[in-house]
């Protein structure tokens, strides 16, 4: 007689007590985010690195590239490099180097699973504050695959962002452990935490706000009356000294780095930060248009949008103030507000009006908001759970498909800069970036509308007069590259800007035989960049010019330390052949053609340069 197939009775499964542990539900979970985490951003390591801080942060970074040493981790402990001191983001990046060179598919793994380790914390984090499993769930997948965190997960520059906010929710669950048991042993790891955070990306400066919401709700600290908040407010006055140092320390980097601006005053800036949290509210719910770069407008905002822009949040923020029945609204709604005020321009860093990778950590507060409040919904009308499953897959496959597409526009410099054209409007910084990688292409005759372009939009756009410099320098028109070279220094005090603009200025003098001005201009590079490739090679060829055989050699080897690449061991050969140190240069000219890719290339490019 057949016997029937036995059937899985998912009411056992369900019941069984190995799956029913808080343990071992908990454990399934964070797994289940960590393999959707990597399976929905897998993608993104087919990607190449893209010439927008890349090339500052990994791929042209001597001291990064050089992989972990004592060497690296001294630079990184002292350099503002890129107009930030974060020393363990640049030691992130160095170890990746160290891992994977400069293959760009181990850079943007790391990135992923830095990513899915946030997720998989966050809701960790939740579910030990407010004992809810389901709810944390629902807020780590929102967080997990909202598109507007591509960003933060495609560019590999980005990595301090996801790293502080690693180091950030670290800090959050060291937090609970101190409030279950406090003492000065766990008060110092959650201070670690933040400190790491710090060294990560200054912008998790807004910790101590946000533990003071989290004593509010879910942790329920708050509610014994006026003494009990003192007491709360002093506990994090260590944590809030950290603050302003970091704040301090960023705001000197910056203003010596050049990110700090004065283009808008104060009263714009203000009207655009209004503005900004309207629009980031609009991208939180329907996230289109997504951009590497959003260009700060040239015209005021008109009073009408001010008036909605102000209206929406004044309202939302009575809204939730009065629902204290529901102390969820209030917290994630003042998250929000509060941990994007770093970055909302009230000091304007940079050009940018708004970024995505600004709401990584402040959209957080939205989605408990949002999950909290249907949870409670739901429960109130007898909404069984199921019922809901449907519409939130929906929604998370609509995230998750939109997050493939995103991810293919950062898979190269040119598709990046094209769709930031093709989703905003006067971007002079995406007619800057196409075009600067035209230029990269030698497509000089396509790239320069879209400088002209770029100037035209923003007439103090110093990258736009710089490479049209570089695109004249090309054509041979010296007289009105030194014009460009010249305007773009008169409108920038960005390190890397005026280095290479310098640098190429001290190029032009070189060639038409004007060596006093070439020689001041490399030394104008060297007092930015002390270890500027481009400079030292000039300044070797200046050198070997003018007869200077042994300070040709001492700049060429300097070179050479910097980048051990073919070209810059060749010319260390051929200056030590004229000094007649014919050993060595035979032992030079063989690493060069050791590290060569193309060494007749190398040849024709060294011989050009000696010639010019």
């Amino acid at each position: 007689m057949a016997t029937a197939a036995p059937t899985l009775d998912t009411k056992v499964l369900i019941s069984n007590p190995v799956f029913s542990s808080p343990r071992t539900r908990k454990a399934f979970l964070s797994l289940a985010l960590m393999l959707v985490a990597l399976a929905v951003y897998s993608p993104v390591v087919h990607n190449g690195f893209v010439a927008f801080d890349d090339p500052s942060y990994v791929t042209g970074n001597p001291h990064v590239r050089s992989g972990l040493s004592w060497k690296t981790l001294t630079w990184a402990l002292r350099s503002t490099e890129h107009a930030n001191w974060h020393p363990v983001t640049w030691l992130s990046h160095a170890l990746d180097c160290q891992l994977f060179a400069l293959n760009p598919t181990g850079h943007h793994l790391t990135s992923v699973l830095l990513h899915a380790m946030v997720v998989v914390l966050l809701f960790l984090a939740l579910e030990r504050m407010t004992g809810s499993s389901l709810r944390s769930f629902a807020v780590a997948i929102l967080f997990a695959f909202h598109p507007i965190n591509v960003q933060s997960i495609a560019w590999i520059s980005e990595r301090k962002n996801i790293l502080s906010t690693l180091f950030f929710i670290l800090a959050l669950i060291a937090y609970h452990w101190y409030v279950q048991r406090p003492g000065s042993r766990r008060y110092l790891v959650l201070t670690l935490c933040f400190v790491l955070g710090l060294l990560s990306k200054p912008m998790v400066i807004t910790l101590p706000l946000a533990l003071l919401l989290l004593d509010y709700w879910p942790l329920k600290r708050a509610s014994n009356g006026l003494k009990a908040t003192v007491r709360l407010l002093v506990e994090k006055l260590p944590l809030l000294a950290f603050s302003v140092a970091s704040a301090v320390i960023t705001f000197i980097a910056q203003r010596s780095g050049g990110a700090i601006r004065s283009d808008h005053p104060l009263s714009v800036r203000l009207m655009n930060a209004l503005i900004c949290y309207a629009r980031y509210l609009g991208k939180a719910i329907w996230p289109s248009k997504l951009a590497v770069f959003y260009p700060y407008p040239e015209q005021a905002p008109t009073p009408g949008k001010l008036a909605l822009a102000a209206l929406l949040l004044i309202s939302l923020t009575t809204l939730v103030l009065l629902a204290r029945y529901k102390p969820y609204f209030a917290v994630g709604w003042l998250w929000f507000l509060g941990t994007l005020v770093p970055a909302i321009g009230f000091v304007q860093a940079g050009e940018q009006a708004m970024a995505d990778r600004y709401a990584y950590i402040p959209f957080i507060g939205l989605f408990v908001a949002v999950v909290w409040g249907i949870g409670d919904w739901a429960t109130a009308r007898r909404i069984p759970k199921t019922a809901l499953a449907i519409p939130a897959l929906v929604v998370v496959l609509a995230f998750a498909i939109k997050d493939r597409s995103e991810i293919s526009h950062w898979r190269d410099t040119a598709s990046l800069w094209s769709h930031a054209l093709a989703v905003t409007q006067e971007n002079y910084m995406a007619h800057d970036g196409l075009a600067a990688e035209l230029i990269q292409e030698g497509r000089i005759e396509e790239a320069m509308p879209h400088l002209q372009a770029a100037a035209a939009i923003n007439p103090r756009d110093a990258f736009s007069e710089l490479n049209l410099g570089v695109c004249e320098k090309r054509l041979g028109d010296f007289p009105s590259a030194v014009r460009h070279y010249q305007r773009a220094l008169a409108l920038s005090n960005e390190t890397s800007l005026r280095a290479k603009a310098f640098s190429n200025l001290g190029t032009i003098y070189r060639i038409q035989g004007d060596y006093a001005q070439a020689r001041q201009s490399y030394e104008s590079v060297f007092e930015l960049q002390p270890d500027n490739l481009f400079a030292l090679i000039g300044m070797g060829v200046l050198s070997q010019k003018t007869g200077d055989l042994l300070r040709a050699l001492d700049y060429y080897s300097r070179a050479a330390a910097v980048e051990p690449a073919d070209s810059e061991y060749l010319l260390v050969s051929q200056a030590l052949t004229k000094l007649g140190r014919d050993s060595e240069a035979k032992t030079a000219y063989l690493k060069a053609q050791k590290v060569s890719g193309n060494w007749m290339a190398c040849q024709s490019a060294v011989n050009q340069l000696l010639g010019d």
